[in-house]
């Protein structure tokens, strides 16, 4: 079949490696693609948000099967575009998406069917929210409602940092329309776990688990960013914590989305935090986690199209999903001033080494190819992920990997994982 992947970061470049392996496929293009991806895939120079262009191009190439990576063209409704030209596709419509396309909406789903969450607000009105944060305690979290690119949350410990948080969300818009309305949720306390799923509407498949780190600096200091790095599996994630997950969350959420009439098919990623009190959602997103995915898919044996296509047609009941008895830690190189500002345009060397060894993958998040070379080409450059037999093997095979590659304004955390040493 000729398969069409749409996006062109670290999460496309790791679905376009996973694709490209399966037996079933004949021919792999991915829009926009980038410089990694283009040694697996015919790259097509069309924006992830080009709805009109992606459909004419799946129409003239005879396009069998199509996969969303991106959360804004899944928000957008490209499923719903594919999907009336008569292209299967992988992704929730538009009418599911809004399940990460909106936090407030998320929140209110997890009210109204009881899924374990933090305590919260939703604000259209800035005055209102102001007033309902000067009477809350603190910390406190405030979550811009639309997509903001993994950036629109803020932990603030005071009421000082609250009142600019909220400023900063409503009236600057410094994440855009995503602001016009605010989340205020209790702040909660206790490790964070990453757990992706296969969906088929009413069937839900788990994968393994991983966790991931957002601050820029090492010691979870700076800003936050679309991910660092990530491991998987998470320790944290017990026999314990999966039986309450798949009792009160899981299936319940699948169940709640199929009962508001927004059937939803792909990925659920179930971002939790374990309190004191038990697991807690945090978040959805309705694809794979970025750098999530990294970790997550080089470790799964199925072939992903058959996974697919089971949830497109509703039959992934049939699908017994396997991962490897291993573990992989995957390191983001960024640029040097991300998420803030950075340059682009530095060249990049060392990259033909991840082609000579196992187990060891350089995907590409932010690269473009030039006449000198592979060039850094965003704040997320490369993620370089490694298996091992244990977490901390995997953990020091990663760390080794990241001296493969050299780039002017390489940056990157030192303490990916230092979580896992203690345990």
């Amino acid at each position: 079949m000729k398969v069409l992947v749409v996006g062109g970061g670290g999460r496309e470049h790791a679905i376009c490696t996973c694709v490209a392996k399966s037996k079933k496929v004949t021919k792999l293009y991915c829009a926009p693609g980038n410089a990694g991806i283009a040694s697996l895939a015919e790259c097509v120079g069309i924006g992830a948000m080009e709805f009109d262009k992606l459909v004419e191009f799946a129409k003239d190439k005879a396009i069998d099967f199509c996969i969303v990576g991106m959360d804004d063209p899944l928000v957008g409704g490209l499923v719903d575009r594919m999907e009336e030209i008569g292209v299967r596709t992988f992704g929730p419509r538009k009418n599911a998406a809004i399940l990460e396309g909106s936090k407030a909406f998320s929140k209110d789903l997890m009210k109204k069917y009881n899924i374990p969450t933090a305590a919260y607000e939703n604000f259209d009105s800035y005055e209102e929210a102001v007033e309902y944060i000067k009477k809350g305690t603190f910390p406190v979290v405030l979550k811009a409602d639309g997509l903001a690119l993994g950036k629109g949350v803020l932990i603030c410990n005071n009421l000082e940092e609250a009142l600019e948080g909220a400023k900063e969300i409503m009236q600057d818009q410094k994440f855009g329309s995503a602001g016009n309305r605010m989340v205020v949720e209790e702040f909660m306390t206790g490790r964070e776990v990453s757990v992706l799923s296969f969906v088929d509407g009413k069937t839900i498949r788990i994968m393994t688990s991983a966790q991931d780190h957002k601050r820029a600096g090492d010691g979870d200091t700076g800003l936050n960013t679309g991910g660092m790095g990530t491991f998987s599996p998470s320790p944290f994630y017990t026999e314990e914590v999966d039986e309450f997950c798949k009792k009160y969350i899981y299936q319940a959420t699948v169940d709640a989305m199929a009962a508001e009439g927004r059937e939803f098919k792909g990925i659920i990623f179930f971002g939790l935090m374990l309190t004191p009190n038990g697991p807690r959602v945090l978040e959805y997103n309705a694809r794979f986690g970025d750098p999530e995915a990294q970790v997550v898919l080089p470790r799964m044996k199925n072939d992903i199209i058959e996974v697919m296509e089971a949830c497109v047609d509703g039959r992934l009941d049939e699908i017994k999903l396997e991962f490897e008895d291993n573990a992989a830690v995957c390191v983001v190189l960024a640029s040097d001033g991300y998420p803030v500002a950075y340059e682009k345009g530095k060249l990049i060397s060392g990259l033909d080494k991840f082609d000579t060894v196992d187990g060891y993958y350089c995907f590409h998040a932010g690269t473009k190819l030039t006449d000198e070379g592979i060039v850094t080409n965003g704040g997320r450059v490369l993620g370089i992920t490694a298996k091992g037999a244990t977490l901390k093997e995997a953990r020091a095979n990663a760390y080794a990997a990241t001296e493969w590659v050299e780039f002017a304004n390489k940056y990157m955390r030192h303490d990916i994982g230092n979580a896992i040493l203690d345990v």
